[in-house]
């Protein structure tokens, strides 16, 4: 587990250096490097919380696998089978932590930044960690491994990784069919009225497809969320919805595109410089 992890890190540190080299040479601009640095601590945050949090998901597999209806037996069927849910469950949550705001507090993390890359794909929330296992729970609970479930659902992170990219464009045929691409991930993160809560898919985008909330990409995309850019502090990032929640300051607008927003990307490379 550990070679992997390691294989994972080389090939993350090669993406990134990969699409830097790629933003430069093309006067992209995707990458601002405070922007990557917050990213970067909230990463390492994520790896410190990493043993209470595995603790954690064990905790509550463990003891829910005696309450099981049903013990469905591993082979490729079930295999296959608990792939399908995992992405479907994985649909409802993702879509959940968009439409509840005590979710979206934790999921904004994700979206917060105006910018588009790799390390965008870093940019998780630390308490998103110990929420999501109890939303699959369910799942278990009818039968289906635990221990092929956590897989699954690492597959469909780790593929979403390579997702958060302006390096990759449209996959002609591909596109909107059947898996989830990175043009169909930019649309999931853009502010756009036209791209807000749409493309919910890890590696699947069929679920969007039959629910109603698939969008291609049609126009240039803005990234970031509508109330504007937050901080490039990692704790404000990952606290600060949390804490305005809490006080009841939290919004979330749906159709306004803030102004902030559009001002701190031009910045770019001016942080760099600074």
């Amino acid at each position: 587990m550990e070679s992997v992890k390691f294989i994972f890190l080389g090939i993350v540190v090669f993406c990134v250096v990969a699409e830097a080299m790629w933003s430069h040479r093309r006067k992209k601009d995707v990458y601002n490097l405070k922007d990557s640095m917050a990213n970067l601590g909230i990463m390492i945050g994520n790896n410190l919380l990493r043993p209470l949090s595995l603790a954690w998901g064990y905790l509550i597999f463990s003891m829910l696998e005696p309450l099981q209806f049903y013990t469905l037996p591993v082979n490729i069927a079930t295999i296959v089978l608990t792939f399908l849910i995992s992405e479907f469950a994985y649909y409802w949550y993702h879509r959940l932590s968009h439409e509840l705001p005590v979710l979206w507090t934790i999921h904004h993390t994700h979206h917060s930044s105006p910018w588009m890359n790799f390390t965008t794909a870093l940019r998780l929330n630390w308490l998103g960690k110990f929420i999501g296992p109890v939303f699959f729970l369910p799942f278990v609970l009818l039968g289906l491994s635990p221990e092929v479930m956590v897989a699954c659902l690492t597959i469909g992170l780790l593929y979403q990784f390579f997702l958060h990219t302006e390096a990759i464009g449209k996959l002609g045929l591909i596109e909107g069919k059947i898996f989830n691409t990175p043009s169909s991930h930019r649309v999931h993160h853009g502010s756009n009225e036209r791209y807000i809560d749409k493309n919910y898919g890890a590696v699947l985008i069929i679920y969007d497809r039959l629910f109603g909330t698939y969008e291609p990409e049609t126009e240039k995309v803005k990234y970031g969320v509508t109330t504007g850019f937050v901080s490039h502090n990692p704790f404000k990032i990952v606290f600060q919805p949390v804490w305005d929640y809490l006080n009841g300051r939290f919004k979330r607008e749906k159709a306004v595109i803030a102004e902030s927003l559009s001002k701190e990307p031009k910045k770019h490379f001016d942080d760099i410089a600074s």
